[in-house]
């Protein structure tokens, strides 16, 4: 029963165990590339008939011009002989084997797929997941292979299609049990688009994406079931109150990692800063005496150069403010940005922007608003302190 004729002549001459070397002619080994090609989708553990149209297996050679493996391809275009290597493992009586699909007819693979959906049944109950999925897979691969004989749009066509959806939903299930959250997304999305009103197609499918973290895909996938089913409405409430509530743990996570990081880079700066401070200091003290005069002056001229960058001299450097209370935020601000350098204050201007748009989300508007404006505080400093060095370039330039 094998789908190359001659390899039952090969097998006849073996003995129980052998492994054994076999010269074919181009002759015998014409449909070797189809045969291939269909052992090695099966391996992969799909289809052998897959994206194949409604005709026979040449008829799609010839459509497609390829068999999607190149050596094949070339075997295909000139025929050539092959050398099989055979190893007879057991001897038993005809038809006392189990059958693989390819082997069976089609009343024999309808009554095959219920004894395969009852084991993976068995299965799930003893928490054997990977091994479940397994047999609902080989379920669903046999009524394709059914399906793919059948006129599409025809009665059986359909009818075979829904069989397949609680195999399917099944073997999603196994996956979603297994953590293979992403394989789950593939078959549910498959599923859906030819089934679009499969309620657990997309519950299962919001869950592998909340899974993933894909907050936006899991709440329309939410919605569209307790869209197509009210009686799910509270269930689905609770999973979207739940997807709220680990989203906004992972918000707080991020954000602890990265004020962790600021902070090691700004502990490193200090660090830094403090060693070449005292670096300064030893090599300033050997000729300290007789220059006090001229080093207080520098000074002097140095913290009045300062203020006038960072908002002091208001006629010459910067824009007029208005009155004291301009100046009280400016102290407020050069308070914030005290030990911070540029780099610094545009990762907090960006952390803060997210941290508020998040706070909008969860309707926190006065939280959001202390953010937005701790943000703006750090663009006007940056601004103005932009300004501040353009106009002492431009003033050192008239000088």
């Amino acid at each position: 029963m094998f789908k190359m004729e001659v390899w039952e002549s090969l097998l006849t001459s073996m003995r129980t165990g052998e492994v054994a070397e076999f010269w074919c002619d181009a002759t015998h080994t014409g449909l070797y590339p189809i045969v291939s090609k269909g052992m090695r989708l099966i391996a992969q553990g799909k289809d052998p008939l897959e994206g194949q149209r409604h005709m026979c297996g040449m008829g799609n050679l010839f459509h497609y011009h390829s068999t999607g493996f190149p050596e094949l391809d070339e075997i295909m275009r000139t025929p050539q002989p092959l050398i099989f290597i055979m190893e007879l493992l057991q001897v038993g009586d005809p038809m006392s084997y189990p059958r693989e699909s390819w082997m069976m007819e089609k009343d024999e693979k309808l009554q095959t797929v219920p004894v395969l959906h009852m084991r993976g049944n068995a299965l799930v109950k003893q928490r054997q997941f990977s091994e479940a999925a397994s047999k609902y897979k080989e379920a669903v691969l046999l009524l394709k292979t059914v399906q793919s004989r059948e006129m599409p749009g025809d009665i059986d066509y359909i009818n075979l299609g829904r069989m397949i959806i609680p195999l399917e939903l099944n073997y999603c299930q196994c996956m979603l049990e297994l953590e293979e959250y992403y394989e789950v997304i593939e078959h549910t999305t498959e599923l859906l688009e030819k089934h679009k009103d499969c309620v657990k197609g997309y519950y299962k499918r919001a869950k592998a994406h909340a899974a993933v973290w894909n907050e936006k895909e899991a709440r329309r996938d939410f919605n569209m079931v307790a869209r197509l089913d009210v009686t799910l409405a509270s269930l689905v409430g609770r999973e979207l109150k739940a997807l709220s509530e680990r989203m906004k743990e992972k918000y707080w996570e991020e954000k602890e990692t990265y004020w962790n990081m600021l902070e090691k880079k700004e502990s490193k700066n200090e660090t830094e800063e403090e060693e070449g401070q005292s670096k300064e200091a030893e090599g300033g003290d050997i000729g300290m005496q007789g220059r006090s005069e001229s080093v207080t002056t520098e000074n002097t001229n140095e913290c009045e150069e300062e203020r006038g960058k960072e908002g002091g001299d208001e006629k010459s450097m910067v824009k007029p403010t208005q009155g004291e209370e301009a100046g009280s935020k400016d102290k407020a601000s050069l308070s914030k940005t005290e030990g911070k350098d540029w780099q610094q204050m545009l990762r907090l201007i960006m952390f803060l922007q997210k941290e508020g748009n998040f706070l909008i989300k969860e309707k926190h508007f006065q939280e959001a608003c202390g953010k937005f404006t701790e943000a703006i505080e750090y663009v006007d400093f940056l601004q103005n302190k932009v300004n501040v060095m353009q106009v002492l370039s431009a003033k050192r330039h008239v000088e």
